[in-house]
């Protein structure tokens, strides 16, 4: 193909217990136009998830650009010139996978450029930028994801959430760095923490796929949310607001989203979301999408 739309939807990972290894895709996108030209390098960005268009690069450094090269080079695929036209509604650095959706849609472009279907081989290429797979797997196959790796091999297995599952969004102008969020983290963790999250992310995929009646207890988390909860206060008082009022909120990803696993899409009306902008999304079922442009 040389003309192609990429749209790829938004991700949320951990949900709790799973860290670096559950990721749901929600029904937001960024839409990638892709043409290959003759010769050169363009990339129009259209607007930037809320990022500020000024901060994304238009030149060889676009995560899409390099995703491009990286999987024509790994595939064998002829890629003479480019120009991309980029509308992100993703907002950046807010933990619902912004940089996964950048690299899946590069992934994505360079398969339809060498006139391939997507393989196992796509999980790889994509998860190899991020260093885990749970956002980008997401974003790649759609619905409830399971992500792991192996000897070095990134893999994922995808299931499908309950139908009932409304995810509700409270999104803050706060922006954060997975880098240094993960910084917070220790290298070390009690053994009762391990065992207690390791019990809870079991439980967490029979919740989502299951019985969301559980999904308050399968939510809790012991590993890494709490150590993060100095980067982003106000995050961290709404999800617990929520809680306790019977809601399963998590931080979503690296943060500092809050995530609502609800099956009504509604948010109590004593958690305080003023400094949040709340939004019911979908539960993206497709994954990644490229069509004809």
């Amino acid at each position: 193909m040389t003309s192609f739309k990429v749209t790829v939807p938004a991700s949320s990972a951990n949900l709790g217990p799973g860290f670096d290894a559950l990721g749901l895709a929600l029904g937001l996108y960024d839409v990638v136009e892709v043409q290959v030209i003759e010769s050169g390098l363009k990339v129009e960005v259209l607007d930037a998830g809320a990022g500020g268009v000024a901060d994304v690069p238009t030149d060889e450094s676009h995560l899409v650009v390099r995703a491009i090269r990286r999987t024509c080079e790994r595939l064998g695929a002829h890629l003479p010139g480019l120009h991309l036209r980029c509308s992100n509604a993703i907002p950046h650095a807010r933990g619902l996978g912004s940089s996964a959706a950048a690299v899946v849609s590069g992934v994505a472009a360079g398969y339809a450029i060498a006139g391939k279907p997507l393989d196992d081989g796509a999980v790889q290429l994509a998860a190899e930028f991020e260093g885990h797979a749970d956002n980008a797997a997401a974003s790649l196959f759609g619905g409830l994801v399971i992500a792991w790796c192996e000897d070095g091999k990134f893999r994922a297995e995808r299931l499908t959430p309950h139908k009932n599952l409304r995810p509700v969004l409270a999104v803050p102008e706060l922006r954060s760095a997975t880098a240094t969020t993960r910084g917070l983290l220790p290298t070390e963790v009690p053994h009762r923490d391990a065992a207690f999250t390791a019990g809870r992310a079991a439980l967490a995929v029979h919740a989502l796929t299951c019985d969301p009646g559980l999904l308050l207890a399968a939510t809790e988390d012991k590993l890494h949310q709490h150590y993060r909860a100095p980067a982003y206060p106000a995050t961290t008082r709404l999800v617990a607001q929520l809680r306790a009022a019977g809601v399963a909120a998590t931080v979503s990803g690296a943060g500092p989203t809050v995530l609502a696993l609800t099956t009504d899409g509604i948010i109590p009306a004593t958690a305080d979301v003023t400094a949040f902008e709340v939004t019911e999304l979908p539960v993206d079922l497709a994954g990644v999408q490229v069509t004809a442009g």
